[in-house]
């Protein structure tokens, strides 16, 4: 009703605006005075009483519709029902209810949602026996913290790497890729149902990857070694949860590093051999890092991946050797050179 009342106004206060307008417009053709009417008015101001006649009666007509029942103006009072399947829905939130025009269903968003599993942080599922972690439970995508004296940490070594990697190894230094989003590896952590350790979290805020022929990669491999994606790490571990190992595998190993180089990992089936990348894992329930030997298996070598980036840091900047390994530099190519084995 209130609506019926406002469009009568606005239609009555429209008319005298025109009908004003109209007037004003007729005043400087008019030169001689207008006549009287018998009662002493004039012939325009009779007309516009007749005007103002006319709007109220037309505003008393649209409040008495409106003031009418609509059952006796023929009007059915109630409501459309509701489509079939939309009641049940309705009172749910975050689902979303199809209908003919509605075009495809979008998930909720995450005001809607009121499950408790969203806003609760994601917990990493322990490892089963025979290392059945690599089905992941569906989670929501939640970005953590990390903890802001990690991420010093890892970053003062990683600026001692490319000040190094700068000065001796240029070719190298172009292979480092710029740093990843923290949305990217809350979705990955999501698709692998995985907590990424806080270090390796920060080295790919840093840098997510290498790429390229001549790839950096905090590994010391003879073939060389590249620093993996938050894509390519997700990717490597769905292969390699899929892939027979000697001592099986976790789904809570994060493969962060791979060679370069085809290495041969021995037999994948009774009879045939294969040559396919080797791997270094980060366990996300502990925080070591394993590196996969040439059988296959996973052996422990660093206990954190903040230890790799330092220990690389030192013998860049040192010349000491790692794991037995020199740094050396050909053509601006960082290479890692076995040590002569002792005489005797």
């Amino acid at each position: 009703m209130l609506k019926l009342v406002r469009l009568a106004l606005t239609a009555a206060v429209l008319t005298a605006i025109a009908i004003r307008l109209r007037r004003r417009a007729r005043l400087p053709e008019r030169r001689t005075e207008p006549a009287r009417t018998p009662l002493g008015g004039s012939v325009s101001s009779a007309r516009m009483g007749w005007v103002w006649a006319g709007i109220a009666a037309l505003v008393a007509l649209v409040l008495t519709l409106a003031l009418i029942p609509r059952e006796t103006l023929g009007v059915a009072s109630a409501s459309p029902a509701p489509l079939a399947g939309a009641t049940a829905a309705q009172g749910t939130p975050g689902v979303a209810v199809p209908t003919e025009t509605s075009g495809p269903l979008r998930p909720a968003t995450t005001a809607q949602a009121t499950q408790p599993a969203a806003t609760q942080p994601a917990v990493t599922p322990a490892p089963q026996e025979g290392g059945s972690a690599c089905a992941p439970v569906s989670r929501p995508v939640a970005v953590r913290p990390i903890d802001p004296a990690v991420r010093r940490a890892v970053n003062r070594q990683w600026r001692r790497v490319e000040r190094w990697l700068r000065a001796n190894a240029p070719r190298t230094y172009r292979t480092l890729a710029g740093p990843a989003r923290a949305r990217t590896i809350a979705v990955a952590e999501a698709q692998m149902g995985v907590d990424f350790p806080d270090d390796l979290r920060a080295s790919l805020l840093r840098h997510n990857g290498s790429r390229g022929r001549w790839a950096f990669g905090l590994g010391f491999w003879a073939d060389g070694s590249a620093n993996l994606g938050i894509r390519q790490i997700r990717d490597s571990w769905r292969l390699l949860c899929g892939r027979p190992s000697p001592d099986g595998w976790e789904g809570t190993w994060i493969p962060f590093l791979a060679t370069t180089g085809p290495v041969t990992t021995g037999p994948v089936t009774t009879g045939s051999a294969t040559s396919a990348p080797s791997y270094a894992v980060a366990d996300a329930t502990g925080g070591g890092l394993l590196w996969e030997g040439a059988d296959g298996g996973m052996a422990p070598r660093m206990p954190s991946y903040y230890a790799l980036v330092r220990a690389v840091a030192d013998a860049l900047e040192q010349g000491t050797p790692l794991d037995g390994r020199r740094p050396v530099v050909v053509r601006g190519v960082l290479r890692w050179q076995a040590e002569n084995p002792p005489r005797g």
